[in-house]
């Protein structure tokens, strides 16, 4: 099933590339987890990536050929991995282009009345694009969601014709019901967009879309992006230029980003199903050790094993990470603090939760290669910088 830019490494590009390893390490004594965020290059695409070609894969000379076929060789791969075609597959830069290509692709082709649905605990490349579609005049419905993240399957009814949803929810981990959400809105006719950016080192994406997004940088690729699109799905194009990538995005294909995402996804096919237990092990200790330091889980029992995630009522975001960062723990936050004014998580406010709460969110997401040491060192900083002892104002 299932461009323009700079012939960028993404072996330089990611935690643990420069020491050509999947680390996620800068110092000896740190613990890496916020795989959420950045997965740490794999080294099967720290392998892959050297001696690449270096011509223009549209380029006719040897070295022109040579591009095109590794090209070619990242195609087929991950369109092996997917059950697709070779033309069903288009390389980007990134999964927030990807998310953008698939949505503003099909909306574009749609009359402005007709429906276009998402949920209000998406990711932020999905909801922006919508309030984009939205200014534009289309048709667009934010649905609720439950306390854990859930969609509101109702809102898909008669007259819908675009759907987007996530594999599972970017900050909670929520993993989402995709397979009924298909079901329904292909029974109304309409076409689905997933958003698998989160979630495929640890679950497969689904079979069965019209659209799924990959972003290169979760997957342990360093950078690039995936979009798959069913056989038969027009899409007008956010690049105009050379018939690059069958007409969907215009400009000079990355090979490099390519060879990563399309490495990263076979990697991550093969591993998930073995890496399972111990994530979940692993997470499930966090999580303990989070509720003993006062904090509330979030998100549904359901959801992807790396993740453990809560919020501390009395506590700021931004204050518990520059702490468990100068502590040797790398994590991160569903709450910015941008411009000088600090925003709430749009997830957990979606999610029901108070402004507080949203304001005190915590997201720790292990990875491959956290090992059971890396747990009793995070646990022993938990315990220490999060004890509620420790909160103040």
């Amino acid at each position: 099933m299932f461009g323009s830019g700079a012939q960028n490494n993404p072996n330089l590009t990611a935690p643990g590339a420069q020491e050509g390893r999947g680390r996620g390490r800068a110092q000896p004594n740190r613990v890496y987890l916020d795989d959420a965020a950045a997965a740490p290059v794999l080294p099967e695409v720290v392998a892959a990536l050297r001696d690449l070609p270096t011509g223009n894969p549209s380029s006719l000379h040897t070295e022109g050929r040579a591009a095109r076929a590794a090209l070619d060789r990242a195609r087929d791969m991950v369109a092996e991995e997917l059950l697709a075609e070779r033309a069903d597959i288009t390389f980007t830069s990134s999964g927030t282009e990807a998310v953008n290509l698939a949505i503003f692709g099909v909306a574009r082709r749609l009359p402005k009345d007709a429906r276009i649905i998402t949920w209000a605990a998406e990711h932020q490349s999905v909801l922006g694009a919508m309030r984009r579609l939205a200014a534009d005049g289309h048709n667009v419905t934010i649905a609720p969601v439950d306390d854990h993240a859930l969609p509101a399957l109702d809102a898909i009814t008669d007259g819908t014709a675009l759907v987007s949803i996530g594999l599972a929810n970017n900050e909670v981990g929520t993993m989402m019901p995709v397979a009924d959400v298909i079901a329904r809105a292909h029974s109304v006719g309409a076409l689905v967009h997933v958003d698998a950016c989160a979630g495929p080192r640890w679950i497969p994406p689904p079979l069965d879309a019209d659209l799924v997004s990959f972003s290169g940088h979760k997957l342990g690729a360093g950078a690039g992006g995936v979009l798959f699109v069913r056989d038969g799905v027009r899409l007008d194009p956010l690049l105009y230029g050379g018939p690059q990538e069958w007409g969907r995005r215009a400009g000079r294909e990355d090979v490099a980003a390519a060879t990563a995402v399309a490495v990263a996804m076979k990697a991550c096919a093969k591993q998930r199903a073995a890496r399972l237990r111990t994530a979940a092990s692993h997470a499930a200790t966090l999580r303990d050790t989070l509720a003993r330091c006062g904090g509330v889980i979030t998100g549904a029992e359901g959801r992807l094993p790396n993740f453990a995630t809560a919020t501390f009522i009395a506590r700021r975001g931004e204050d518990m990470l520059l702490a468990l960062d100068l502590a040797g723990i790398a994590a991160s936050s569903g709450s910015a603090c941008a411009s000088g004014s600090l925003d709430p998580s749009h997830v957990l406010l979606a999610m029901g939760l108070s402004l507080d709460a949203a304001l005190g969110s915590l997201r720790l997401t292990t990875g491959y290669e956290t090992t059971d040491e890396d747990i009793a060192r995070a646990v022993e900083v938990l315990t220490t910088v999060l004890a509620p002892a420790a909160t103040h104002a």
